[in-house]
């Protein structure tokens, strides 16, 4: 603070010298949001309910409050289309202001409008047409009001702007295009003499830069700063501190720097804030207005060819681009879905979030006191806006929202969107001079490209001197990227140290609820359903990857086996939290098969109600966490109970310094071999060797025809085709039903061609073997007296394959290979297996799945389309890590049991969406048939086709030596 304008530090009892001090007063002539609305008269020019006065909700969107048509931003796209849809609206209703008010300044404010707004109050126009659908702005209606009696306002609104430039920058988009007030209105009261606004340069030194801009003032005076944090308390007599600065006569604008003691900064992992309170005073220090306002005290300084710091520690965001977005309500929201989004990007291990626009404030609110980076972005997807245009918005923009301490970066545009004419602008309004961006360029020393390679690219990114920071990656629509991939992707960029993050595409579906089509859901085909979680915020398996990859407590990679002891290891991957502040508790599970009951524990609804878990925990504890600073590895302990081995399941669960938790890993104790064996121990020691359960069982027996080779047990019948040794029946002779599991096993990803086939009995069992050429050497079905139907499957163990194929008897590149069965899709209700899970796996995708005992009901979702909520998590597709499954049905249920480790269950063939892009699919191919148990299954593509992928996303390579044991594919079946 410059000496000539301190006057002093002084101690107040605040309770008697507050009251004398105005607070702004605000009035809502709307609603404040979605579920919060107020009603208005309001007639459309065209399409649904127009030409005539009716009644509409404010805020809203009008085609949601069933007026007008819906247009999606790229209609230029579609044939025959040459303009959206343009409806003009127009909106009344009548007020009153308080007779107190006048001789008050009053303004009234529009949080954001779509598109082009005229308004007047009692008749009279309030001031100049506003364009820019984002944006707050307001006009100065003191003179144009009657006080103490009823107002009339009516407002006009162009859905489409008669701006050029707006139109380009907003409404050719890959976005919905909406019309009307669909943010709050309100009047906002002031002395004549007042603070009109606040800029903050709040470091985390304590130091404090703040411009304040005065209004009205006649008379010297000064004003008085208050800081204190916002936990704390408020007491009757509480004592504070405010510092005083004097300002003349007629000022307008006035610089104050004053320090702060025993400042605690923000950061995302620590969002400390504080409220700021400025007092208008008089020449006497009495006080006539106040502004409030929340800071955080923070230093944020971007470094050419180093980085971008934030309180001097580089950062790393991990962060997902979102829209202001909800099905009911378009563009409308409230500050319960804003806090509910940062809460769910937080559970996602996530610190950062960018959107195409300024979000609702009331997001940057919750940016702000739950601690998210944020990126905020004038409009302009790929065009720009013209210089005037940009130079108000900017200004309109940057005084909304320069005090908010999530905004780290701002970005001018996108793709193109940028006038370059208005970079300097952001400068003017911040005195923090954060860095400007423009996303997908390489401009001012940050590299932002967008949907970068795995190997991006020749002197950039990973190759490159620049500090790099994709705007844009990991583009998810429907169920591509996001987590698929994302592992490879960012090992590689983190290992560089001009690494400064990333930023998904997107956080939710955009699907709007179609007022005029039943309240149907459209994600407008490919274009909208880009998200990790649905419209109404429904996760995707990505969701749990993502948490999985980007966990700041990082458990290395672990096998438990009989050496385990207890030791692991952990790496701490937060920016700013030492591992010592965190803990981590350890819970040893019990998984029970089908084979010893219908399962024990307790039964927990998951993936928010759409499958479910059964857990039975022996025994757990508390984890002995090193301390460890950030980007340190140690080792983690944990002190074994006796009953440790008697478990099947090390679930590891983290917690943040907050107590809340960041992500559950989990471990099988026992390999799966090994856990089908001790499984069919306890049957005693006269068990069959293949599981048998009872001893009295009659022998099995084997029957021929020309065709037919038939296993015959009491409980079961298998036929098999004696061309190519694949079941064509199952027979439970309890009942007679027959069970369609059949017309395998098939070669997947291989060839295999039948050499031999022989039949025998062996010690009770009906034992068929089948020799092949190719990637198969044998499989034996060996069929137990108590029913139980063994395979035993011997792969690639040849170089040569037995002869005749040239070694080309695998795929080239191998997507999926193992072996296929069908069974009637039809037939299927539902599934409980012990395995990853719940959600479905690609090869890319794996992490984020756990080990566990779960259920889900037969669905037929398509990842990203419905035109209802989406049911996740899907029920078909690959299923990683098989221990046992029962595939459930009313009349033909069965179930198998892995006795090799890494099988893949393929269930069922999940369905292309039907909007997807030119008919292409979006997901791999799926093997025939219809129930498969893999060695390898394939990635999903992000965007970008898999060959720009990383390693884990690449087809498998099979070399075979001489005296190569080969892979077993061994299975149990149990038709009972």
């Amino acid at each position: 603070m410059s000496r000539k304008h301190f006057l002093g530090i002084l101690l107040f009892l605040l309770t008697t010298w507050v009251v004398q001090a105005q607070e702004t007063e605000r009035q809502y002539l709307s609603g404040t949001g979605l579920g919060s609305t107020v009603t208005w008269q309001f007639r459309v020019s065209e399409g649904r309910n127009s030409g005539r006065w009716s009644k509409i909700e404010v805020p809203s969107q009008w085609e949601l409050q069933g007026f007008g048509e819906y247009t999606y931003g790229r209609w230029y796209k579609k044939p025959g289309v040459k303009n959206p849809s343009m409806e003009e609206g127009t909106y009344k209703r009548s007020f009153r202001v308080p007779r107190n008010w006048q001789g008050q300044n009053i303004r009234l404010w529009f949080d954001g409008v779509m598109t082009d707004t005229e308004v007047l109050v009692n008749g009279q126009s309030a001031g100049p047409v506003h364009q820019g659908g984002f944006y707050r702005f307001s006009y100065d209606v003191t003179e144009l009001l009657k006080y103490g009696s009823s107002n009339q306002i009516e407002v006009r609104v162009k859905k489409h702007s008669d701006n050029r430039t707006v139109n380009a920058a907003e409404r050719k988009a890959d976005w919905w295009l909406f019309g009307g007030i669909y943010r709050p209105v309100w009047l906002e009261a002031k002395p004549a003499t007042h603070i009109e606004r606040l800029a903050v340069d709040a470091q985390a030194d304590g130091t404090l830069k703040l411009d304040v801009y005065l209004k009205g003032v006649t008379e010297e005076g000064y004003l008085g700063i208050e800081v204190e944090p916002l936990q704390k308390k408020d007491t009757l007599f509480e004592e504070t501190t405010v510092v005083f600065v004097q300002f003349k006569e007629g000022a307008s604008t006035l610089h104050s720097t004053s320090r702060w003691e025993d400042i605690c900064p923000w950061t995302p992992e620590s969002p400390n804030l504080y409220q700021l309170r400025v007092y208008l005073c008089d020449k006497n220090t009495n006080p006539r207005h106040f502004v409030d306002t929340r800071i955080g005290f923070r230093t944020i300084d971007f470094r050419p060819r180093d980085g971008l710091y934030l309180n001097g520690t580089k950062l790393v965001m991990k962060g997902i681009n979102r829209h202001s977005f909800h099905p009911d309500g378009g563009r409308t929201t409230n500050k319960e879905l804003s806090i509910q989004d940062v809460k769910l990007i937080k559970e996602m291990n996530m610190n950062a979030v960018r959107s195409h626009y300024p979000p609702d404030e009331h997001f940057l609110d919750a940016c702000d006191s739950l601690g998210l980076l944020y990126i905020d972005e004038l409009a302009g997807w790929q065009d720009a806006y013209d210089t005037p245009t940009g130079t108000r918005l900017v200004r309109e923009m940057l005084t909304r929202d320069v005090n908010h301490p999530c905004i780290v970066l701002w970005s001018n545009g996108n793709e193109g969107g940028w006038n370059t004419d208005v970079d300097s602008l952001f400068r003017t309004y911040d005195p923090q001079k954060r860095h400007v961006i423009h996303p997908w360029a390489d401009f001012d020393e940050l590299d932002t490209h967008h949907y970068p390679a795995y190997l991006t690219g020749v002197a950039r990114f990973t190759n490159g001197y620049k500090v790099f920071m994709p705007a844009e990656f990991m583009h998810g629509q429907y169920d591509q990227g996001h987590g698929a991939g994302l592992e490879d992707f960012w090992a590689r960029y983190t290992a560089h140290p001009l690494f400064a993050g990333g930023f998904m595409w997107a956080y939710s579906d955009e699907a709007v609820r179609r007022s005029d089509r039943g309240g149907a859901l459209d994600s407008e085909d490919y274009n909208a359903p880009d998200g990790i979680l649905g419209p109404f915020r429904e996760k995707e398996g990505s969701y749990y990857s993502v948490r999985e990859v980007w966990s700041p407590i990082h458990i290395e990679p672990l096998m438990i086996t009989p050496s385990f002891r207890g030791d692991f290891r952990v790496s701490n991957r937060y920016l700013f939290t030492n591992l010592g502040a965190c803990s981590m508790r350890w819970r040893v599970l019990h998984c029970t098969p089908p084979l010893n009951g219908d399962g024990e524990g307790e039964v927990v609804t998951v993936a928010d109600g759409g499958a479910r878990a059964w857990r039975q925990v022996l025994d757990s504890g508390m984890v002995q966490l090193p301390s460890l600073v950030p980007g340190e590895t140690g080792f983690a302990r944990m002190n074994l109970p006796d009953n440790f081995f008697n478990g099947d399941i090390l679930e590891l669960e983290a917690y943040g310094a907050d107590g809340e938790s960041v992500c559950t890993r989990t471990f099988p104790i026992h390999y799966a071999k090994d856990y089908l064996k001790g499984e069919l121990q306890p049957k005693g020691a006269d068990a069959h060797p293949s599981g048998s359960q009872s001893a009295a069982a009659s022998n099995c027996r084997v029957d021929e025809t020309d065709t037919l080779i038939t296993l015959c047990s009491s409980a079961v019948t298998v036929s098999f085709r004696k061309s190519d040794a694949t079941i064509t029946s199952v027979t439970r002779n309890a009942d007679g039903r027959i069970i369609p599991l059949k017309d395998g096993p098939v070669a997947v990803g291989m060839k295999m061609v039948l050499a031999d086939l022989s039949a025998r009995t062996e010690n009770g069992d009906a034992v068929l073997c089948a020799r092949y050429r190719g990637a198969a050497d044998s499989i034996v079905w060996r069929l137990a007296p108590d029913g139980l139907l063994s395979m035993d499957a011997v792969l690639l163990n040849r170089a040569s394959g037995g002869g005749g194929f040239d070694d080309a008897f695998t795929d080239t590149e191998v997507l999926n290979l193992g072996l296929t069965f069908s069974y009637p899709e039809s037939e299927c209700s539902g599934m409980r297996w012990m395995g990853r899970g719940p959600y479905r796996v690609w090869k890319n995708r794996i992490p984020g799945a756990n080990y566990g005992v779960w259920q889900k009901d037969y669905n037929n979702t398509i990842t990203g389309e419905s035109t209802e909520r989406l049911v996740y998590p899907e029920f078909k597709g690959y299923h990683a890590n098989l221990y046992w499954a029962t595939l459930q049905s009313s009349t033909a249920p069965f179930t198998v049991y892995a006795a090799s480790d890494g099988i893949f269950l393929r269930v069922f063939t999940p369905e292309e969406p039907h909007g997807r892009q030119d008919g292409l699919n979006t997901m791999p191919d799926f093997p025939a048939g219809d129930i498969s148990f893999l060695l390898d299954i394939p990635a999903i593509r992000c965007f970008k086709p898999i060959s720009q992928h990383g390693p884990q996303s690449q087809p498998g390579i099979i070399r075979i030596k001489k005296g190569d044991e080969g892979l077993r594919l061994n299975l149990m079946f149990d038709f009972r």
